[in-house]
């Protein structure tokens, strides 16, 4: 009947930008390697797209659009080309700054590319966050009490009652078994107990059908909805049905959400927190480098970068 699921927080990572095929091939560090050509007939509506001279292969663009779902091809094609320039302009910058990397490797075990470690390495250097202290941290927690808020439990059990088959006949005979259970139990815990040891077919009737503490959306619906009308220590007289059964309920006690202390949120906060100063900074650099730049084939808006709009 209740549904099990698991609470998972992530610590934010450092930016990292998708993998762009033949980056640097303008020989921007020092090489000679000249840029592939390619001369694959290009689509009618889609120009070549060149940062500062060089040309971003509309192979790699094809490749990078399927990671860009969109209402169509063009839209794909456009929002591809975007982060292609976008990863051009900061391989091309930290070539020029001579900026060096390791990759690194993160929680998940997963490896950093080469190109991913420069520009993660650019932002650092060029970019840094802002680090988050308590102040800020408090600021937030106080202008947000809802988002750290300890969920609403129920303590609960039930006996169920299964339909011998999946006809209305068998539904009306559980029904009246389960009936006949609630008035017999009324509003004693321990008549409760014996009764779902005796008749429950849940897994919880070897526990006198005792659920434990649940939160809410973790039942079913009609289930969830009885235990909200009923007053705590008692059983609900009419049995409820779902898709399992038929329900006697019984409430224990209700313990109201409330708000997590400070110290306990503190470091979520400040997880947070850093990563969007990473966010903010790195599209402020970035906007940066497309407004100096020469950019041909599309059109990028520093401004509308900086802002999270483009």
């Amino acid at each position: 009947m209740s549904e099990h699921h698991h609470t998972t927080s992530e610590s934010p990572r450092k930016p990292s930008a998708p993998v762009m095929p033949g980056a640097c091939a303008s020989g921007g560090c020092g090489g000679t390697t000249a840029p592939i050509k390619f001369h694959r007939k290009r689509p009618v509506r889609f120009n070549a797209v060149l940062v500062d001279g060089v040309e971003i292969a509309p192979e790699a663009i094809a490749q990078e659009a399927r990671q860009h779902p969109a209402p169509d091809g063009e839209a794909a094609w456009m929002a591809a080309a975007r982060a292609l320039v976008i990863r051009e302009l900061l391989l091309q910058e930290a070539c020029r700054l001579g900026v060096e990397a390791l990759p690194e490797c993160d929680e998940d075990g997963r490896h950093e590319l080469g190109e991913e470690a420069l520009i993660r390495a650019l932002l650092e250097r060029e970019a840094p966050p802002m680090v988050p202290g308590e102040h800020e941290c408090r600021r937030y927690y106080e202008a947000h009490p809802e988002r750290f808020r300890a969920p609403e439990l129920f303590e609960a059990a039930h006996i169920l009652i299964e339909p011998e088959s999946g006809d209305e006949s068998a539904w009306r005979e559980a029904e009246r078994e389960a009936c006949a259970i609630a008035g017999e139990v009324g509003n004693d815990p321990h008549a409760f107990a014996e009764a779902a040891r005796a008749f429950s077919k849940c897994s919880s009737a070897r526990q006198g059908g005792i659920l434990g503490q649940v939160r809410r959306g973790e039942l079913v619906s009609a289930v969830q909805a009885a235990l909200d009308a009923l007053p705590e220590g008692a059983t609900r007289p009419e049995p409820v049905r779902s898709r399992f059964g038929w329900h006697v309920l019984r409430l224990e006690r209700r313990i109201p959400g409330r708000v997590l202390p400070f110290d306990h949120v503190k470091p979520r906060i400040a997880d947070m927190l850093e990563a969007r100063s990473w966010a903010v900074s790195g599209a402020r650099y970035t906007a940066g480098l497309i407004a100096r730049a020469r950019i041909e084939g599309i059109d990028i808006d520093p401004a509308a970068l900086e802002s999270g709009l483009a």
